[in-house]
């Protein structure tokens, strides 16, 4: 059995997350904390869910498995997955929540202390599954409360951004909740904050009809139109919107546009935030964690603020944040993490925060301009593109793409640990299989991207066919 992927567990509700496993993981949890505390702890779990229609069922299924093992269950409600995670500090917490999947899809999140479930602790609950136990003794079964932590974690997030960039008084932002989570935070902070928020499909429906919970340029089309339209309904301001935000489902991954309605490049919005941090750090040694597909505009801007960049698989920040603390000295602090559209920021808590960045990095255009903060990020263009693979192929044709990719790009540094990542003069390419679809990935950025791109492909579709 293998539960959990990059981002806990996820799958279509009536073949893989149904209220059955809900159960049996919540129990498998629950007999995990327990076993692992001291035997007179109240252990308590945090559970909230997005807006999908198949919520409350799984929930229900999932409060029953952890107080079945003896845990005490806080009912947390409908929370952006960034608010259950704030929530969980201190104690447990379970958010269900299928991100930006489609709407028959859900899934389940674990966090301990704002963090999420490292390998070793996903691998247990697996275990625990698999070996179907038993419940605790009738008279050791938790109870459960209400709790409303969704307040708190909007006046944090207020107050963590006033210490980033400048007041958003009078400043005109435009998000696109995309009738996920979003709708309850990020309008609520900017506005606490001073801007002028105009709100789209900031109704929560877990059917998601305004556009895909993804936020892409595919389905950013609406929030495009508004931005680069100076006349129908905007027509009575002056400069227009500032800058537009979308979210995803559960508001941990965020995508920002310039006034025209342009998506930024996402490896742009890494590089100014951990610029950003890595200046205003005062460690001898800080440090930007991010993953392998990554753009060297990071590496750039972070050496030009005197820090450095480690990287780490893709859905594993934390796992390479603990890493570099445990190999780092006194003066070593991460500052920032981040993978394209989900970022970690360090000193407000160890989880991804979409709303965080919605405040944090509008602050700073409020301050700077988002073209200035542009301005020093050399942009090449980037292309990723994804060729098909079985996954009982994946580990064969990477083997061999460790060879052959070598053999194509004969001038290339060669990297192995997170797939095959190949650094030129003119750029680089990254090869790896998915996570999470029977696919190997193929990136690039280079002035000569196209040309890149189309050598790497045709190895990889050679390592397939052999």
């Amino acid at each position: 059995m293998t539960l959990f992927g990059t981002a806990g567990i996820r799958g279509d509700v009536r073949e893989r997350l149904t209220p059955e496993l809900a159960l049996a993981v919540g129990r498998a949890a629950g007999t995990d904390a327990v076993d692992r505390e001291d035997a007179s702890a109240d252990i308590e779990f945090v559970i909230a869910r997005d807006g999908r229609e198949t919520g409350p069922a799984l929930a229900a299924a999932l409060e029953a498995g952890l107080e079945s093992a003896g845990t005490t269950v806080r009912r947390a409600g409908v929370l952006p997955t960034p608010a259950l995670a704030f929530a969980s500090r201190g104690r447990r917490g379970v958010m269900v929540t299928a991100s930006h999947n489609p709407p028959t899809d859900n899934g389940l999140k674990l966090f301990a202390d704002g963090e999420e479930y490292g390998d070793d602790a996903e691998a247990r609950i697996e275990s625990r599954v698999e070996e179907d136990g038993s419940p605790a003794a009738w008279h050791d079964w938790g109870n459960a409360e209400r709790i409303d932590p969704l307040a708190g974690y909007r006046d944090r997030i207020a107050d963590y951004a006033e210490g980033h960039g400048a007041a958003l008084d009078g400043i005109e932002i435009v998000v696109d909740c995309g009738n996920g989570m979003a709708s309850r935070a990020t309008p609520q902070v900017l506005r606490a904050l001073g801007a002028d928020v105009v709100a789209l499909n900031a109704n929560v429906d877990g059917h998601f009809p305004a556009r895909g919970s993804k936020p892409t340029p595919e389905t950013l089309g609406d929030l495009q139109a508004f931005l680069g339209d100076d006349d129908g309904d905007t027509a009575d301001r002056t400069d227009g919107p500032t800058l537009g935000i979308a979210h995803d489902g559960d508001a941990d991954r965020v995508v920002f546009l310039d006034e025209t309605g342009e998506i930024v490049h996402e490896d742009t919005i890494v590089a100014i935030l951990a610029e950003h941090y890595t200046r205003a750090s005062d460690a001898a040694d800080p440090v930007v964690v991010t993953t392998p597909n990554a753009s060297s505009r990071i590496d750039e801007r972070v050496a030009a603020a005197g820090g450095r960049v480690e990287r780490v698989r893709l859905g594993a920040l934390h796992v390479g944040i603990a890493a570099v603390r445990e190999a780092g000295d006194i003066d070593t602090s991460v500052v920032f993490a981040a993978e394209p559209w989900k970022h970690i920021h360090s000193d407000l808590g160890p989880w991804i925060d979409g709303v965080a960045s919605a405040a944090v990095f509008s602050r700073l255009v409020a301050e700077q301009g988002l073209a200035a903060l542009r301005e020093p990020i050399a942009e090449r263009p980037y292309r990723k593109v994804s060729v098909d693979c079985p996954d009982d192929r994946k580990d064969a044709v990477m083997r061999q793409l460790a060879t052959t990719l070598p053999e194509a790009f004969p001038d290339a540094d060669i990297e192995t640990e997170h797939g095959v990542r190949l650094d030129l003069n003119e750029g680089w390419v990254l090869v790896r299989p998915s996570g999470t679809e029977p696919k190997v990935r193929v990136y690039a950025e280079s002035e000569q991207v196209d040309e890149l791109r189309e050598q790497a492909v045709t190895t990889v579709e050679a390592a397939v066919e052999d």
